[in-house]
C-alpha cells in the first residue's frame, strides 16, 4: 500500500476552530481525528469533524462548473464560467448602475480573511452591498456587546467559578466549551442554565430555569433588580468604568420577583439562587446568550441585559471573567475607508443604521424586499458563496420569489443546494482541507495556519474573487499570486512568519494574555474600553445617536403576549441545533442522517395529548406565512415548556422557514424573532 500521511489542521465543520490530524492516502483524506497537541480542543473533536473525511469524497461533490440553460444545467470550463459571469455583471452595473450587483458570504466559506475578501471584492467593484448569514446569527450579539463592552468578548470559562449559558446549548454547538466548563466543575465552579428546553448541558447544570420564550431580558433585569438590592455589585468598578448607572438602577425597579416569575411563567425564588452564586463567584463570572436570545424580538437589547449582570458584578476583563481580547496585528483586507460608498445607499443601512454601522454589513432580510420592488433601486446580479438561504432564510417562500427574480445568480459550493439548484451559474468550492487558511482562537490569542492536505483542483475563495476583479478592471485591489502570497501578507505586522506557523501546526500565541487592561489605560489616560465615552455603557452613546432609547430596556413585548392570535395557540422555536448538523449542512452525509433522518415537531406531553397524537405521529404546522406536514416528538415534561414547540432547521422535506415571519424583527439589529412563531397545530 502506499504511504499514509498525516497532516496537522483546523476543522471548519462548524465555527470553533478545533485541531485535527487529517490522515491521507494517495491524494485522498481517509480519517480524521483530534490533534492532542491543540491547545484548543487537547484532542477532542465531535461527529461533524470526524465525518468530514465522508464529505469530502461524497461522490455528487461538484467538481465542474454548471451553467443553466432552457434543458436544466450543463457543464462548462471554468475560464468560461468566469469570463461569462464577470460580463454579466458588468452589464448589469452599465444598465442598473453600480449598487445592482452584491455578494453573500455564507457559513459554509468560515470567517476571518475568506469574509474580507468578499467584502473587499464587492467594493473594489464599486457596490456597497456584502451579505452574509451572519445578519440571521451572530451580528446581532455582535451589536450587542459591542454597545456595551466596544468588543467581542470572550469567556474565561476554564477558570470560572460561576458559568451562566443564556439560550445556547455547546454540546451542539460550541463542542469544546463544555470541556472547558467541565474543568471548571471540577475545580468546584457552579452551572446555571436558562433555556426554553431542557438541553444536553441543561442536564448537568446546578440551577436550570425552563423560561418561556422570547422572556431572557425580564429574567436578567429581575437579577439585576436584586443584586441591586443586595449590593451585590462591584461599586469600585462601577463608578470608575461604567455610563449610565443611575438609569439602569431607576428602571431595574420594574422587575420584582412576582412580575418576572408571572411574565417568564417560573419560580420567582430561583432569582435570589442565582444572586447566591453569583455573590460567592464574583468577579470570576463567565456568562454567555446564545442565539437563542438574538432570535427574539427583543433581542438586541436582551443580550445587554445579560451583559449587564456580568457588569455588576465586576467580571470584566478579570480570570475567570468575560475577557476583552486582543487580537492578533494584521493588515486589513477591507477597503471602506478607501471606497465607502455610502452615498450609493448600502440595503438596509437606513432601516437598521446601528447594525450597518457596527457591521458594516447590508441586511439579508431588507435585499429580499428589494430585490422584489426594486426600490429604492434595482438589485438583479448577486454572487453567493457557501450559503443556502433557500433553506436557513426566513420565510422561504419571499426568498424564492427574490432569488428567482434575479437576473444573475451564481452559487458557489461544494454540493448542488437548495439555493444552488435556483442559480444561473453554480462553481465548485475547494472545502476547508483543500486551501491554506488562517485561523485565530481569540480566547486564548493562538493563530493558526490550516494546511492544504489535498487537492482536487478546485477554486479557492481568493481564486474567485480575484479571477472576478481581474476581469471587471479592478484586478489592482487583488496583487497577491495565490493564498500563500495573500497569507504572508495579511500576517506581516503581528512579526510572525509564515515558516513559525507552517513549524508551529497547533498554534502560535501571538500576544500574552493581559487581564484587567481598563485599569493600566485609565492610569495610563488612555480609553479603558472602545466605545465612545471610553467606558462600558449601560446607556449607549452609539444608539443615542441614532435615536433609539440607550438603555437596554425590554421595550419590545413579544407579539404573542401583545397580539395574541386565538388561531394560532402554540409558539414555535427553531434555530436549536443537532450535534450532528450545522444549520443547513451535512443532511448528505449518511452516517449523520441516519441519527436524525427527516425533521420532527418537538413538543410537550400536555400538548400531545391536547392534539391526540404521539411520537410518530403526522401533523400539519401554520403560520401566517405558511404550512408544512411533519412528525411528532413527544418529549419529557421536563424538557420543553408548555405551550411550546421546537422544529429543527435545516430539512428539505420540512423546511420550518416556510413558517417563519421575517417581518417580526428586533428593532435594532433587524433580526427575524425565530423563537417565538405564533402557529396551530392539527393532527393529520
Amino acid at each position: 500500500m502506499s504511504e499514509l500521511k498525516t497532516y496537522k489542521s483546523i476543522c471548519r465543520m462548524c465555527g470553533e476552530g478545533c485541531g485535527i490530524e487529517v490522515r491521507v492516502r494517495d491524494g485522498k483524506v481517509e480519517k480524521i481525528v483530534g490533534n492532542k497537541e491543540d491547545p484548543v480542543n487537547c484532542g477532542r473533536i465531535c461527529i461533524k469533524g470526524s465525518s468530514a473525511a465522508t464529505w469530502v469524497n461524497l461522490e455528487n461533490r461538484l467538481t465542474k462548473p454548471l451553467k443553466k440553460t432552457e434543458n436544466g444545467f450543463v457543464e462548462i470550463e471554468l475560464e468560461q464560467a468566469m469570463d461569462e459571469i464577470a460580463e454579466k455583471l458588468l452589464a448589469i452595473q452599465k444598465k442598473y448602475g453600480d449598487n445592482a450587483i452584491g455578494v453573500w458570504k455564507g457559513e459554509g466559506i468560515g470567517f476571518a480573511q475568506n469574509e474580507e475578501l468578499a467584502r473587499r471584492f464587492i467594493h473594489a467593484v464599486g457596490s456597497p452591498n456584502y451579505f452574509s448569514n451572519d445578519t440571521q446569527c451572530y451580528a446581532g450579539r455582535y451589536t450587542a456587546f459591542n454597545l456595551v463592552y466596544g468588543c467581542w468578548p470572550q469567556a474565561d470559562l476554564r477558570n470560572s467559578k460561576l458559568v451562566i449559558l443564556w439560550g445556547t446549548n455547546p454540546p451542539a454547538a460550541h463542542s469544546y466549551w463544555t470541556q472547558q466548563i467541565n474543568d471548571a466543575r471540577d475545580k468546584g465552579a457552579k452551572l446555571v442554565v436558562i433555556d426554553t428546553k431542557y438541553t444536553e448541558i441543561a442536564r448537568q447544570a446546578d440551577i436550570y430555569v425552563n423560561v418561556k420564550p422570547g422572556c431572557d431580558g425580564v429574567l436578567a433585569w429581575g437579577v439585576i433588580r436584586e443584586m441591586l438590592e443586595r449590593g451585590v455589585v462591584d461599586y469600585d468598578f462601577v463608578e470608575k468604568f461604567t455610563l449610565g448607572f443611575d438609569e439602569l438602577k431607576a428602571y431595574a425597579q420594574t422587575f420584582t420577583k412576582d412580575y418576572v416569575a408571572q411574565y417568564c411563567e417560573i419560580d420567582g425564588e430561583v432569582i435570589s439562587q442565582i444572586v447566591d452564586l453569583l455573590d460567592a463567584a464574583r468577579p470570576h463570572i463567565t456568562s454567555w446568550p446564545g442565539t437563542g436570545l438574538e432570535h427574539q424580538q427583543d433581542g438586541v437589547n436582551s443580550v445587554r441585559a445579560t451583559t449587564y449582570v456580568d457588569v455588576l458584578a465586576g467580571a470584566i476583563d478579570q480570570k475567570g471573567g468575560m475577557l476583552v481580547t486582543q487580537g492578533m496585528k494584521i493588515n486589513n483586507l477591507e477597503i471602506y475607508d478607501e471606497k465607502p460608498l455610502l452615498d450609493l445607499k448600502p440595503i438596509g443601512a437606513d432601516t437598521h443604521p446601528v447594525l450597518y454601522h457596527m457591521r458594516k454589513e447590508c441586511h439579508t432580510l431588507e435585499l429580499m424586499d428589494q430585490i422584489l420592488s426594486e426600490k429604492p433601486y434595482p438589485f438583479k446580479g448577486l454572487v453567493m458563496s457557501a450559503a443556502n438561504p433557500a433553506l436557513t432564510n426566513a420565510n422561504t417562500g419571499k426568498v424564492l420569489e427574490a432569488l428567482s427574480k434575479l437576473e444573475l445568480l451564481v452559487v458557489k459550493d461544494l454540493f448542488l443546494t437548495e439555493t444552488a439548484e435556483l442559480a444561473d451559474y453554480v462553481l465548485p468550492a475547494a472545502s476547508y482541507l483543500e486551501r491554506e487558511e488562517l485561523h485565530y482562537n481569540a480566547a486564548g490569542h493562538y493563530v493558526f495556519l490550516s494546511t492544504k492536505t489535498s487537492d482536487k483542483g478546485l477554486q479557492t475563495e481568493y481564486e474567485l474573487f480575484k479571477g472576478l476583479a481581474d476581469r471587471m478592471g479592478a484586478g489592482s485591489y487583488f496583487p497577491w499570486k495565490n493564498d500563500h502570497e495573500l497569507n504572508e501578507w495579511l500576517i506581516e505586522p503581528s512579526g510572525l512568519t509564515m515558516e513559525q506557523l507552517q513549524n508551529n501546526p497547533s498554534g502560535v500565541r501571538h500576544t500574552e494574555i493581559e487581564y484587567k487592561k481598563h485599569e493600566r489605560k485609565l492610569a495610563a489616560g488612555e480609553k479603558p474600553f472602545n466605545t465612545p465615552s471610553g467606558k462600558v455603557e449601560f446607556t449607549s452613546e452609539i444608539l443615542k445617536q441614532y435615536g433609539y432609547e440607550p438603555l437596554g430596556k425590554f421595550t419590545y413585548v413579544p407579539d404573542y403576549i401583545a397580539k395574541p392570535d386565538a388561531a394560532y395557540p402554540y409558539l414555535m422555536m427553531t434555530g436549536a441545533r443537532k450535534p450532528m448538523f450545522f444549520h443547513g449542512r451535512y443532511r448528505n452525509i449518511e452516517q449523520l442522517r441516519k441519527a436524525v433522518p427527516h425533521g420532527q415537531i418537538e413538543m410537550h406531553p400536555t400538548d400531545a395529548a391536547k392534539l391526540n397524537v404521539v411520537t410518530g405521529d403526522r401533523v400539519r404546522v401554520t403560520s401566517r406565512k405558511g404550512s408544512i406536514e411533519i412528525d411528532v416528538l413527544v418529549m419529557n415534561e421536563k424538557e420543553i415548556h408548555p405551550g411550546s414547540v421546537q422544529i429543527t432547521h435545516g430539512f428539505k422535506h420540512e423546511n420550518v422557514n416556510l413558517l417563519t415571519d421575517d417581518d417580526v424583527r428586533d428593532p435594532i439589529s433587524g433580526f427575524p424573532a425565530l423563537k417565538s412563531v405564533m402557529v396551530n397545530i392539527e393532527k393529520i
